[in-house]
């Protein structure tokens, strides 16, 4: 490094799962990283016990394993060692327990159940672990001046200030940076709330004849009891316990005032869950966890000059029912450091501080990633319905199941929809671009099969010919009306 160039300092507004891994990315590029997290650390056993009941278990795919892999550090295999693969949805049906296993890929691909938590401090270790990187745990964001580089923050010890040559905010859904960003641009910024609101239940290990835990349901699926307006879900931990989250609107929740309502709309709506769950355990976790609330936040730009940026929930939060806010955050990160390699930023500052090319990067990191993230804020949206719905539709079934067949014939000619967004990294909106182009010819096969089989049924009776024909029927104008 020459004289007139100093070792580029960036700061990273929050030591989540977005901002611990871009951490790790920036300390590799040779920067010196300054991390701030407003919590206290989290790896400490005194604050281990207070992160029960506030989390909703993570799906890690394609798009998060990518970013982990191209640390070059194993993070993708130490993370996969304590998840769990998932490589269906099993859907209960009715009050009877039914259930209904719907692969996730024709070919076998699965998803990940990880923990949250236990991911965080795999990255926060990571991190650490790097001599260029310095954390600074219970400080929160008071103001930042970006034309000065510099952050004001409120700690235990009273308030600090730091200069960096680059702040970036991986604050959340409700980022301090983000609302800093504001006051200095022309940002487009839209939040919208849900009106479903979600609770956390855990349901403990089983015991084998031996005494020896076991899961108490198949741990290979992701666990879903659709009732159209609300659903209950499950996900496995490596523990052989399930984190289970109640999705309902509020009004439903506020409904429920007493133990014995809760337990009559358990065993209403998910009566076979309740000797898994327990109905002490059911009762307890009811009343005593919070109930989250789901907002989806689209912003657009991401980036402020040269000066800032925004990524993970800061640029783009969403509803959690396609798995992918997560996935998506760790795609910000590699996007990011793939744009920063193509316009050759250098980890330092030349003698004015400026960061040669670092603007034109940032701009074009952001034009970039705005419109996928609006895209899979929106998907995540539409999966909700799919989910609590759609999954125990005969249409929505006979879509999947042409669809599947086409695809493993002929791969490269219809792709689904999930397969695109989970098991690969093609940007969101071309997935969703290709989605609908693709339509129509799986609208074609739909008409020719619908065709073939009429003029077939016609030897078996009317009755059944009319019922196939309207189940084929029904899954075209599904189709059309997303893509309305």
């Amino acid at each position: 490094m020459s004289s007139n160039q100093n070792q580029a300092v960036v700061g990273i507004i929050g030591g989540g799962l977005v901002g611990a891994l871009n951490a790790i990315y920036f300390a590799q590029r040779g920067w010196k990283v300054e991390l701030y997290e407003l919590r206290p650390d989290m790896r400490l056993p005194i604050h281990r016990e207070s992160r029960r009941g506030k989390s909703i278990n993570l799906a890690l795919s394609e798009r998060g394993l990518s970013a982990l892999r191209n640390t070059g550090l194993d993070l993708e295999k130490k993370i996969l060692e304590a998840s769990v693969p998932m490589k269906a949805r099993m859907v209960h049906i009715g009050k009877n327990g039914t259930q209904m296993s719907q692969a996730y890929d024709v070919n076998g691909q699965h998803i990940n159940a990880v923990d949250r938590a236990r991911l965080n401090e795999l990255l926060l270790d990571e991190a650490e672990s790097l001599a260029n990187v310095t954390v600074h745990f219970e400080h929160r964001l008071v103001t930042a001046d970006f034309d000065n580089n510099t952050m004001n923050f409120m700690t235990s010890e009273g308030e600090k200030t730091y200069k960096n040559d680059l702040i970036i905010g991986a604050d959340g859904a409700y980022s301090r940076t983000r609302a800093q960003m504001m006051r200095n641009m022309r940002m487009d910024y839209s939040q919208e709330y849900i009106d479903t609101g979600y609770c956390e239940l855990l349901m403990p290990p089983a015991k084998d004849p031996d005494g020896k835990p076991k899961f108490a349901l198949d741990p290979n699926h992701l666990h879903i009891w659709p009732r159209h307006t609300f659903m209950l879900i499950a996900l496995p931990n490596p523990d052989y316990s399930f984190t289970c989250t109640l999705f309902m609107p509020f009004q439903m929740f506020e409904d429920i005032e007493t133990e014995d309502r809760l337990m009559t709309f358990f065993s209403e709506n998910f009566n076979d869950s309740i000797p898994l769950i327990g109905e002490a355990a059911l009762k307890s976790d009811f009343f005593a966890n919070p109930r989250g609330s789901l907002v989806t936040v689209k912003a657009s730009p991401h980036n402020y000059k040269n000066k800032s940026v925004i990524i993970g929930d800061a640029a783009h939060a969403m509803v959690p029912f396609y798995g992918q806010g997560m996935n998506c955050g760790f795609q910000d990160v590699e996007v990011l450091h793939q744009i920063m390699d193509q316009h050759h930023i250098e980890p330092q500052t030349n003698k004015e501080g400026v960061i040669i090319g670092l603007e034109k990067a940032l701009n074009e990191y952001s034009k970039t990633r705005v419109k996928d993230a609006h895209a899979i804020c929106d998907l995540a949206m539409y999966n909700y319905y799919e989910m609590r719905h759609a999954v125990t539709s005969y249409r929505f079934l006979a879509r999947k199941k042409l669809e599947g067949a086409i695809h493993s014939v002929f791969p490269r000619l219809i792709i689904p929809l999930y397969t695109m967004v989970s098991f690969s990294t093609l940007p969101y909106s071309k997935a969703i671009d290709r989605w609908h182009r693709q339509t129509h010819w799986l609208n074609f096969a739909m008409i020719s099969t619908t065709v073939v089989v009429a003029s077939a049924a016609a030897f078996v009776g009317f009755s059944k010919r009319y019922h196939f024909m309207s189940s084929i029927s029904s899954a075209i104008d599904s189709i059309r009306k997303y893509k309305k």
